[in-house]
């Protein structure tokens, strides 16, 4: 039969042995050439072998075992969002499907469609909103992939408020975690949350526009968070910049029965009108555009 691979490299050695050993008429320097030749055939196995593992010995090194280098674009189909065809940027993931995309993308998305962009799945009939969910183990691992990519996220980010006057949002500092027994808790990275200043939640419902009011786009977003300082006049003035209006289209805001005023906070209503004003925490405006009297 066959010769087994762990013998199979020592009998052509011992068959060559054998043979000069039967040979009456060899010399001696025939003999010891064999052994020559046998020696080194027997160091370059062993070099080969240390070659293969590593180290001088022929045994393998246990500080890189199991350890090997690995190209970023194998990862790269990983952690890229498929909408913009960036790397992930507060990676979130559908509830239903499980596929990732960064938290701006995914929730633009969903102002126009509830199905998931990749696999066409109806994420929830009226709110897909609901299913969605922050994946901060991820977006870890793509800033520790990505050279410098969380830097440059936190000073676009920096420069966005800088641009427009707004206080820079500060990253969250981590509780301390009490004491307990058992295996200790690891306490989380800081995380950007929603500065506590921005403490009214507004609902922006169209009633209609009159005619001549013009072109005008509908309003993408109508939930907005800001502060209880600002004013209706805000509020106008936020709408006039999203739907592009004409400078003579008038803007009237009202709450409940009130028509409202520019230099009403909107925390002064909240206060004045009361729970009537508010629906799911929110509170409720509704505006209608109509042409400004000559």
């Amino acid at each position: 039969g066959a010769p087994s691979c762990s013998g199979s490299r020592s009998h052509p050695f011992e068959f060559e042995r054998g043979r000069s050993e039967s040979s009456g008429d060899e010399d001696d320097d025939d003999e010891d050439d064999e052994e020559e030749e046998v020696e080194e055939e027997e160091e370059e196995m062993e070099s080969d072998t240390r070659a293969r593992f590593g180290t001088d010995d022929g045994e393998l090194d246990s500080d890189d075992d199991g350890e090997r280098t690995i190209n970023l674009a194998e990862l790269t189909p990983y952690i890229l969002c498929s909408i913009c065809k960036g790397y992930f940027i507060d990676a979130t993931t559908i509830t239903e499907c499980l596929h990732t995309f960064c938290k701006s993308c995914i929730v633009r998305h969903f102002y126009y469609s509830n199905r998931c962009p990749k696999c066409n799945i109806v994420v929830h009939q009226t709110q897909p909103l609901y299913n969605i969910r922050l994946d901060r183990q991820l977006q870890d691992i793509v800033y520790k992939l990505v050279v410098n990519l969380e830097e440059r996220e936190k000073k676009q980010m920096h420069d966005f408020y800088k641009e427009r006057g707004l206080e820079v949002p500060k990253p969250a500092v981590p509780q301390p975690v009490p004491p307990s027994r058992g295996r200790p808790r690891k306490v989380l990275g800081s995380v950007f949350r929603i500065p506590p200043e921005l403490d009214i939640s507004i609902l922006l419902e169209f009633i209609g526009a009159n005619e001549g009011t013009g072109n005008f786009k509908p309003l993408e977003k109508k939930f907005v968070r800001v502060s209880g300082e600002a004013t209706i006049g805000h509020v106008e003035k936020f709408l006039r910049r999203k739907m592009d209006l004409d400078p003579a289209c008038q803007v009237d805001i009202i709450c409940g029965d009130h028509l409202l005023e520019h230099y009403q906070t909107l925390r002064e209503i909240r206060q004045v009108i009361g729970e009537s004003a508010v629906q799911d925490g929110l509170l409720v405006l509704h505006y209608g555009l109509v042409v400004s009297p000559l």
